[in-house]
């Protein structure tokens, strides 16, 4: 059964992740179901300024004894007047396959646009293991290490910018839930060229839900992310988001 989220965002500072964390979106059961969640807000503000704001997210996940599916679609778009201070969008697919108790075989594929980061296309295709390294149901701990191709496009900003490169994509991901109404879910990444370890990404997002009621939960989530060679020199190294919130599911 799906679920639907609504988010009320309390604080936002300005920017994005471009690295989704799959960690905070897969979901335990113990059969063969589907699950997932999807939420859609649209804004129109009429003040001095023309103010419209979109923004879709969905995930869609299915498991059985040895394999998960899990697909993401996250698309936001704000703008003032003319002007848009965020236009992304990614879909993500992943599939896992269970080896052994401990040891699993990811694939993915994954494509985004950025216009404020000038990233007119951004197509990843991905595999590798990925470890269980602990067996404590209430602390989690993961290690992944994957393969990817990578083929960018900058947008009309920069001509004729086309790179296709193969980069690590290696992660540390643990689940935290030292209390019945507390959870920490946290995932770093590390992606360095192949060829070219000082032209590297580091992604990290951190959750806390502290649960109010059966159904309501209060959420902060912090994701941050440093690219050491972005698309053009006028687009920072460094950029994170802080969202604070209440997450309602049923």
């Amino acid at each position: 059964m799906l679920r639907l989220l609504f988010v009320l965002f309390l604080i936002t500072s300005v920017a994005q992740a471009q690295v989704i964390n799959v960690e905070t979106l897969r979901k335990s059961t113990d059969s063969t179901k589907w699950t997932g969640s999807v939420s859609l807000d649209v804004s129109l503000i009429k003040n001095r300024s023309d103010i419209f704001r979109i923004s879709n997210k969905a995930h869609v996940q299915y498991k059985d004894s040895s394999n998960i599916w899990l697909f993401v679609n996250d698309i936001n778009l704000q703008k003032i007047e003319n002007n848009a201070l965020v236009n992304r969008g990614t879909q993500h697919l992943r599939y896992n396959r269970r080896l052994t108790p401990r040891i699993k075989w990811e694939a993915f594929t994954q494509a985004q646009y950025d216009a404020v980061s000038d990233i007119d296309l951004r197509f990843l295709l991905g595999t590798g293991p990925r470890f269980k390294l602990s067996e404590n149901d209430d602390y989690k701990f993961y290690l992944g290490t994957l393969v990817m191709y990578e083929h960018e496009k900058a947008s009309d900003v920069v001509s004729d910018r086309l790179q296709q490169d193969f980069r690590g994509s290696m992660y540390l991901s643990f689940s935290l839930y030292p209390t019945e109404s507390l959870s920490i879910i946290s995932t770093s990444y590390f992606q360095p060229k192949l060829n070219r370890l000082k032209d590297h990404r580091l992604a990290s997002n951190t959750s806390v839900l502290i649960k109010i009621l059966d159904d309501l939960a209060f959420k902060t989530s912090f994701d941050y992310f440093f690219d050491a060679f972005p698309v053009t020199t006028s687009i920072p190294k460094t950029q994170y988001e802080l969202t604070n919130g209440l997450l309602y599911s049923f």
